[in-house]
């Protein structure tokens, strides 16, 4: 039987440059097959070429049949009469490709009018299905929201909702569980597998979580430096890889232990009873709607050359929390920065006090301005903490700043697009570095990132910590991760903490049921 997807020879280039080299793929109807690899390896491009996504200055050649239909060169009509209906797409960055201007509703009902001939009710009441379908909590409520208004998992299960609306029979995912933590991943993981076999839906799926593409593909194709290197039947190249390229990536976790903060360190960050809320939807002028709780009440405190990690689910109040440490969201209860009540200082009051904690944020695509080059965005923040430093100054700071966290000096004059996922990291964490903080709270900075760049990014922070005696507070969902960064761990469930201590103690033999799901989830 013909494959429903026929890749051959597709090539990707950028003027000189060429990013894909003559990738050579199929997929069975009802297939999974992976294609994983470094950050730049060209998986993304791949996917993107089969779609017809990509801008208008690369140059694709080569083939990619679907059912029969030669989808390179296609014209655009008939491109759309395929995408979206026939083959679905869960992009990497959920905050770029959801519209900021349209409620979530609306966006997933989209394709059900377009392809599907729905009307308007008939749209609503099936996207209200849809993201029941992909457990995001309280759907009803979700559909009238904007994409700002969702957590960074919230998001990509909008995405998964909005790729299934039809009914695809070839689903690529870019990604798909990037922002999610693991619980929901082995949820959302669970729902594409019993999709697929319900709707013989075939899937691309494109990760750096070998631990997930172990779990749900097939096959494995695995790509380095835009070209494919191995393919073959999921277990078998784990157990037992032939290119030298496969056995690093199998190999790649972050290892290692960072070291433990010199004793008597003194307390840089404390927080008191702190809680944040965000205003209800629906309500009337004369009853509000109740305000939606997203933190409840928590203490902690971080000292010099410590890191605290934070987990838990997503939406379960990490990342507002995080903000509010940074004074970055409205809260309420007491936040002190080196025995400095933060709390009741206006926002003059609070600028100057801002170069001593910085934030590195989830999505270096989003937080990187496209309109500056990276040493420009690296020196941003020198132009209001040290506004007496010339232009030379800065320059000569940028270098040194790009060279502290491995990245080449000579690259600094380039935009952030051209830079990969990892390299943008990098530059999201020199942006803070530069500045010299005592703090730096970091909200999954290694989510979008393959294994080898994780490893790196990991032992680059536990560099940067040891030198300069920083105090982290790490937000993320992977635990393998966590342990490796963190001295201990607050667990997060609906904006309450439900268990708190030394990583290895919370890790290893967890006290709450809902920390030990946590950790089944990163294992199994």
């Amino acid at each position: 039987m013909a494959p429903l997807l026929a890749i051959r020879g597709l090539t990707v280039a950028y003027g000189g440059r060429t990013v894909l080299h003559g990738l050579d793929l199929d997929i069975a109807r009802g297939e999974t097959v992976a294609l994983v690899g470094e950050s730049g390896s060209g998986k993304s491009q791949a996917a993107l070429a089969v779609m017809g996504l990509l801008p208008e200055r690369a140059a694709v050649s080569g083939s990619a049949r679907f059912d029969g239909t030669e989808l390179v060169g296609l014209p655009r009509p008939a491109l759309d009469r395929i995408r979206g209906a026939r083959i679905g797409m869960v992009f990497q960055e959920p905050m770029t490709a959801l519209d900021p201007l349209f409620t979530v509703g609306h966006q997933i009902a989209l394709p059900l009018r377009a392809h599907r001939g729905l009307t308007g009710r008939q749209a609503a009441t099936r996207a209200r299905e849809l993201l029941r379908l992909v457990e995001l909590r309280d759907a009803e409520a979700r559909l009238t929201a904007y994409p700002h208004e969702l957590s960074g998992g919230e998001r990509q299960r909008v995405m998964i909702a909005m790729a299934l609306a039809c009914e695809p029979d070839l689903l690529i995912a870019d990604e798909p569980t990037t922002a999610l933590d693991v619980t929901v991943q082995a949820r959302i993981l669970a729902l594409l597998n019993d999709l697929k076999q319900r709707l013989g839906m075939a899937m691309l799926f494109v990760s750096h979580d070998l631990r997930l593409v172990r779990r749900i593909a097939g096959r494995t194709a695995v790509m380095r430096a835009g070209r494919l290197v191995e393919v073959g039947p999921t277990e078998r190249l784990f157990a037992a890889p032939a290119a030298p390229e496969t056995r690093d990536l199998v190999a790649a976790e972050p290892a290692g232990r960072k070291a433990p903060p010199p004793p008597g360190s003194p307390v840089v960050l404390e927080a008191r009873n702190v809680a944040v809320s965000y205003p209800g939807r629906g309500g009337r002028p004369w009853r509000p709607a109740p305000r939606r709780v997203a933190v409840a009440g928590i203490d902690l405190a971080v000292r010099a050359g410590e890191t605290l990690g934070l987990v838990g689910e997503s939406g379960s109040g990490k990342s507002s929390l995080g903000r509010a440490l940074l004074r970055l969201e409205p809260s309420a209860g007491i936040v002190r920065f080196e025995d400095r009540d933060l709390t009741a200082l206006s926002r003059a009051a609070l600028r100057p006090l801002r170069r001593g904690f910085q934030p590195v944020f989830q999505d270096p695509h989003g937080s990187l301005s496209p309109r500056m080059s990276a040493g420009a965005i690296v020196t941003e923040g020198l132009r209001v903490h040290a506004p007496e430093l010339g232009a030379r100054e800065r320059d000569a700071r940028a270098a040194a700043a790009f060279a502290e966290v491995r990245l080449d000096p000579g690259t600094r004059h380039r935009p952030p697009h051209a830079f990969s996922g990892g390299q943008r990291q990098r530059i999201a964490i020199a942006r803070a570095m530069i500045l010299r903080p005592r703090l730096v709270v970091l909200d999954e900075p290694t989510s979008a990132l393959d294994r080898t760049v994780q490893r790196d990014i990991v032992a680059l922070l536990r560099d940067l910590q040891a030198a300069h005696g920083l105090a982290y507070v790490f937000i993320s969902h992977d635990l393998a991760v966590v342990r490796a960064l963190s001295d201990r761990v607050l667990v997060l469930r609906d904006g309450r903490a439900v268990e708190h201590g030394p990583v290895d103690t919370v890790l290893e033999t967890p006290r709450e049921d809902y920390t030990r799901a946590l950790v089944a989830a990163a294992t199994t």
